[in-house]
């Protein structure tokens, strides 16, 4: 009595398909899909903060002129 079979479960996904309907089902899976990947990003922020900042650091060096200046008073 405690376990269902296949046909059980089928039933139920059916009858759920039928309530809500196929397109908010997906949408509910995009949105849980979503927080997950927004979930494991933020357990990883020594990584992506290491990435950041190499990205910023390779930005301003793209954006740095090295000239040499010329002493006029000589």
């Amino acid at each position: 009595m405690g376990s269902f079979s296949i046909w059980h479960w089928l039933i139920v996904l059916v009858i759920v398909m039928l309530v809500f309907g196929t397109k908010k089902l997906r949408n509910i899976g995009q949105d849980l899909g979503g927080a997950v990947k927004g979930f494991k990003d933020g357990i990883k922020p020594g990584e992506e903060s290491k990435e950041q900042i190499q990205q910023a650091a390779t930005a301003t060096a793209e954006k740095t002129v090295d000239v040499q200046a010329k002493d006029i008073n000589k």
